[in-house]
């Protein structure tokens, strides 16, 4: 919502761009490899990602803008190594604000300061702040120069048939109606995903009381960029706020509704105002601010039984909804279109079999339900379900005043990049043989990478286009048209033993490892995920 006088995309310092809806003569029916239904974050990650390989798509939105407000702002260290895969990074890097910091406060006293592993081999930082209308600009900006990726404004799908081998789309524009073809759809199409109600799909999992004003106010303030989470404070008692700075002045602040208070009641302007008044005399903040936007949210653990549906695939918010606490919402829906765009560029290609395509739905939903399990446990804590769980809560924080473990309980356990272990295409962990309980040091299969500094740069930097074959020590004697081989001294950030090889996917998550490489073996393994039934 936007405050009183100011139309939907009226921002104090972001101009909205308007899109047009396609011409009148501009073609229309003609097959696509790719339709992709929702032009935000996630479609158009996946859109790129598809580009990178090579090949087209077309992106399909109803709306002539883009999503208006913060909505996702934290941006994790794994996200930002798949923008810099599709060519979208610069922007990011230029604006957003980095931070690897959180403290938590009960009744106005600190009880944690975390800190997120970063250090002097990584890239990138563990989290940036971010406004969704910057993520949505820069990603945009990626695609407008992309000739493999057409995009359609204000085309409204109506329907779709999604007979496997050619599904249809039937979309309205303002010119009329007409069937769009397509060998692949990717449903990006968020929450409310139209294409999941049209195939009469539904999400299953567990809503949770908790809910949550989100508002966006422009002031000066010097707090540093650094999270923090207000358990229990005098603005809202029994309640908890989070705060975060992004850029241009902008602060984002999310405050939990009281059990029985009206979401209606609670996002009228001024009750937000005088909320957001509350929290800034909470922290001590007396100077001017501007109300930017707001909204409301409820947190839930929601996911699809299955991520495919025949030839459709979803992706992001329409296959699952996750808390925003951890920020993996975003993060973890950003992961789905890499991991879908690249299977899906070597299937057109012809370089992989369908097969390859069956690994999407336990890749992805795995990492969802890994999301839950972690993010779930921050719900709990953030929005106690029951008088129980609020006693517990109460109670830690309460010895968190005391003993420094106790604050432990209130680190909301930030996004981590998810480990393929159970994946048709992982191979398992080496071992040395020898007896020694437990796999071998070093990135376990199915991990994303770890980053190393080298003289030259970053090792991810180095990485190929799709497979990279890492060998720590000489390489083998290997050739695929889908392979760059890479040869390093052994490096500390991987704690790898010499000789040691690695087999990383276009994902930067490690395949196989070896410690005594033989070409047969690793040949046979990328046959085993190009053409995995």
């Amino acid at each position: 919502m936007r405050p009183e006088g100011r139309d939907e995309h009226d921002s104090l310092y972001f101009t909205y761009p308007q899109f047009d809806a396609p011409g009148p003569d501009a073609p229309r029916g003609m097959e696509v490899p790719v339709a992709i239904v929702g032009a935000g974050p996630v479609g158009m990650v996946a859109a790129l990602e598809l580009a990178r390989h090579g090949q087209r798509s077309l992106l399909i939105d109803a709306k002539s803008s883009f999503n208006d407000g913060s909505r996702a702002i934290c941006i994790a260290r794994a996200s930002y190594h798949i923008l810099d895969r599709i060519g979208a990074l610069d922007p990011f890097l230029s604006k957003s604000l980095p931070w690897t910091t959180g403290r938590s406060f009960f009744r106005g006293r600190q009880i944690l300061e975390f800190e997120m592993p970063d250090g002097p081999d990584d890239r990138f930082r563990p989290m940036y702040n971010l406004q969704q209308q910057y993520i949505e600009q820069y990603l945009w900006d990626a695609v407008a120069r992309n000739p493999r990726i057409e995009t359609r404004w204000q085309t409204r799908l109506d329907g779709i048939d999604p007979r496997a081998g050619g599904p249809t789309l039937s979309l309205t524009d303002p010119h009329g109606t007409y069937a769009q073809p397509a060998r692949w759809v990717l449903a990006a199409d968020g929450a409310r995903s139209a294409i999941r109600r049209m195939l009469g799909l539904r999400l299953k999992g567990e809503n949770y009381e908790g809910r949550y004003v989100i508002a966006d106010i422009r002031m000066t303030h010097d707090y540093p960029t650094i999270r923090r989470a207000l358990f229990d404070p005098a603005c809202r008692p029994g309640g908890t706020v989070l705060i975060h700075r992004q850029p241009d002045n902008i602060w984002r602040i999310d405050y939990q509704l009281a059990p029985g208070e009206s979401a209606e009641e609670a996002t009228r302007e001024d009750i937000v105002r005088a909320s957001v008044s509350g929290v800034l005399n909470e922290i001590g903040e007396t100077g001017a601010w501007e109300l930017e936007w707001w909204s409301v949210y409820s947190a839930n653990t929601l996911a699809l039984d299955d991520y495919r549906a025949g030839p459709v695939f979803f992706i992001g918010d329409s296959a699952h909804i996750v808390p925003i606490f951890g920020v993996r919402g975003l993060n973890n829906g950003l992961a789905d279109a890499q991991n879908i765009g690249w299977k899906l560029a070597l299937v057109l290609r012809g370089e992989a079999g369908e097969g390859l395509l069956d690994s999407y739905t336990p890749e992805r939903r795995g990492a969802t339900l890994d999301v839950f399990a972690n993010a779930s446990k921050s719900a709990r804590f953030m929005t106690p379900p029951s008088f129980g769980w609020s006693l517990m809560r109460d109670a830690a924080l309460s010895l968190a005043l005391r003993y420094r473990w106790a604050g432990e309980l209130a680190n909301p356990r930030q996004m981590a990049p998810y480990r393929y272990a159970d994946s048709p295409l992982t191979a398992p962990p080496v071992t040395d043989g020898d007896g020694r309980a437990g796999p071998l040091p070093g990135p376990l299969p199915g991990a994303m990478i770890p980053d190393a500094r080298l003289d030259d740069g970053f090792l991810s930097q180095r990485m190929g286009p799709v497979f990279t074959l890492l060998s720590f020590g000489p390489a083998p004697d290997i050739s695929h048209p889908l392979l760059t081989c890479l040869s390093l001294p052994p490096h500390s950030a991987w704690d790898a033993p010499e000789g040691s090889t690695y087999l990383i996917r276009p994902d930067l998550h490690v395949a196989a490892h070896w410690t005594r490489p033989d070409p047969r073996a690793i040949l046979d393994h990328m046959t085993r995920i190009l053409d995995h039934v």
